[in-house]
């Protein structure tokens, strides 16, 4: 195989091919990309068996061939080198390739093209058509609350709820729950509920660029999200999400409306007192003010009085600091509302004014 290629555009597909590759695996042809050249095109291919993400290249092909090359150092060498052609060369052996670019050349050791895993292929028409920009801020604001303990498989992702007149995802990780709407048509005769896994989510927001549209489908086993000429490819979690309507409460009677910067500040600066491991700081509500404060015995204490408006009961709540600094830092919106009942049931915040979609974030108290 030889070809030549504009380093950008190598560059470009490359980095994105980065984040499917794993760094650690038993299988050492999954470190690898496939490169594939033909006279219609460049077309690689990464995975990790979970995720795999194909792309093309535009580039001119003298030599059609497939071969393999490690994706991180092909990576770092395409990196560094300056702006110019770039041409890859088989050797005749077909057991190492010529990587150069102006006076540079290097040679790099391949694996053979026949151990690289064949991915599914689509079928059929795409199901949905989702709008871009809609379906990465569903993931921005639900992808922080998936659970990171592997063996509750059946929170390992969010729910992607497709409808015909709306968009929703949810995540949670049993101790809160992130859930957003918004108001955009995936298509007329819509209705589909998938469970999307935690890196097919990240991996899927990196491919959006402003106002991609993006082709959703589904086979039996396997999710297909095309995003332009790019084919995201993604396992199936084989698992039911749970009932998350029911975790939303309804009966929060008590309202309190937040500055989001200087919650955001206070809570930040609160938090650097608070147990390493509780990570706790404690909602002291009174007449007109909330006062933020943590503290750990063998450090020390430290509390912020915020102004706001509240003439209800006086009562505290404990949050884990994190999970209210998650929230804040996705909300757009310049205030936000924690919606309360006491202080043992779910809590709510929510960002006021938000424009063109529902967000809705659950909180469980912290017993300390």
């Amino acid at each position: 195989m030889e070809l030549v290629v504009r380093k950008n555009d190598l560059l470009k597909e490359l980095s994105l091919l980065q984040g499917i590759v794993e760094r650690k695996n038993t299988i050492p042809i999954l470190a690898n990309v496939l490169i594939e050249a033909t006279k219609d095109g460049i077309s690689l291919l990464a995975t990790d068996l979970d995720v795999g993400l194909r792309s093309r290249c535009d580039g001119t092909v003298s030599k059609p061939g497939v071969l393999t090359l490690p994706a991180k150092k092909l990576f770092e060498i395409v990196s560094a080198l300056p702006d110019t052609d770039v041409r890859v060369e088989e050797d005749k052996g077909g057991k190492s390739v010529t990587i150069a670019a102006d006076r540079f050349e290097s040679r790099m050791q391949t694996l053979p093209a026949s151990e690289f895993p064949t991915p599914p292929v689509e079928s059929g028409s795409a199901e949905a058509t989702l709008p871009g920009a809609a379906l990465k801020r569903l993931i921005s604001h639900t992808r922080f609350a998936i659970t990171s303990e592997d063996t509750r498989y059946f929170l390992n992702g969010a729910q992607l709820v497709l409808r015909p007149d709306s968009m929703s995802m949810v995540a949670t990780d049993g101790h809160r729950l992130a859930f957003i709407s918004v108001q955009q048509s995936p298509g007329k005769k819509v209705t589909s509920d998938v469970l999307l896994p935690r890196k097919t989510l990240t991996e899927v927001a990196r491919l959006i660029d402003g106002g991609d549209q993006v082709e959703f489908s589904q086979g039996e086993n396997h999710l297909f999200f095309r995003v332009g000429t790019r084919l995201l490819i993604s396992r199936k979690i084989d698992a039911n999400f749970p009932a998350y309507e029911r975790v939303i409460p309804k009966t929060n009677d008590k309202k309190i409306e937040f500055d989001r910067d200087r919650l955001s500040a206070a809570v930040r600066r609160v938090r650097l007192l608070s147990n390493e491991r509780s990570k706790a700081v404690k909602f002291v509500m009174g007449k007109d003010q909330v006062e933020i404060t943590s503290s750990t015995p063998e450090v020390g204490e430290a509390h912020e009085v915020l102004p706001v408006d509240y003439a209800g009961d006086a009562m505290q709540i404990c949050f884990n600091a994190d999970y209210v600094d998650n929230f804040l830092g996705v909300v757009e919106t310049e205030s936000v509302q924690l919606e309360f009942k006491d202080e043992m049931s779910q809590a709510v915040m929510k960002p006021i004014g938000a424009d063109g979609y529902e967000y809705t974030y659950v909180i469980m108290p912290m017993r300390i």
